[in-house]
């Protein structure tokens, strides 16, 4: 993987804790949620910003979120907070994409 590459994902981790965790791992131990689930929801946030470069609407990104909550997850159908934090996640995603 390239240096711009690891920085990318690294953001975008970041911004996935920041905005978006409808299973609430981040409030674990550190050692309880890397790997596997670090690896999932790295691959949720690689996901949308690929659509969101691919010009994919905003608002499309944000229903794979929260089809990804609700029925990948098995959450049920989406809260308000859910669609909240899956549109702050993506609002946030693309607001790095334009930096």
């Amino acid at each position: 993987m390239s240096y711009v590459a690891k920085m990318e994902l690294v953001a975008l981790r970041q911004i996935g804790w920041d905005y978006w965790d409808p299973i609430g791992i981040r409030g674990f131990n550190d050692d309880d949620w890397r790997g596997p689930a670090a690896d999932e929801y790295d691959s949720y946030m690689v996901h949308v910003s690929q659509q969101l470069r691919n010009g994919v609407p905003e608002e499309q990104a944000i229903a794979y979120l929260d089809q990804i909550a609700s029925d990948h997850m098995g959450l049920g159908p989406i809260t308000t907070e859910g669609h909240n934090a899956s549109t702050q996640t993506v609002m946030a995603i693309a607001e790095y994409l334009r930096r």
